[in-house]
């Protein structure tokens, strides 16, 4: 059984600052979600739900909530560790990061990544 305390407290914290909820888009992976800007229907995160540990390359039998978000390309290199924070599952690994929610990542540390990626995929005025 997967912990979702993280998952609940990422999509209640979209939810509040950006009005945003999870588009589950494809029938085929029904457990993925874009989540976009109101205005643009541009993306600013997606939510894959239930990830085998071993897709990602981690240790361990299970599976895991992640979060891709959209990452300054000169901060991303201090995060990346191998185990919290992985370069963006299915996304351009150059701009995108992977985060797990499963509880190792302080919701704290979450909240201002997804700020980020919400500033850096807006609409240019």
């Amino acid at each position: 059984m997967i912990n979702r305390t993280a998952t609940d407290a990422v999509l209640a914290y979209i939810k509040e600052q950006y009005d945003s909820e999870p588009e589950y888009l494809w029938a085929r992976s029904p457990n993925n979600a874009a989540i976009r800007h109101r205005d643009s229907k541009k993306w600013f995160a997606a939510l894959l739900l239930e990830l085998p540990r071993k897709t990602l390359g981690l240790p361990g039998e299970g599976r895991v909530d992640i979060l891709n978000v959209k990452c300054d390309p000169l901060m991303k290199g201090s995060l990346l560790d191998g185990r919290r924070f992985l370069p963006g599952y299915h996304m351009n690994k150059e701009h995108w990061i992977t985060v797990l929610l499963d509880g190792s990542v302080p919701a704290g540390e979450i909240f201002p990544l997804i700020d980020m990626s919400f500033q850096l995929t807006e609409k240019k005025k």
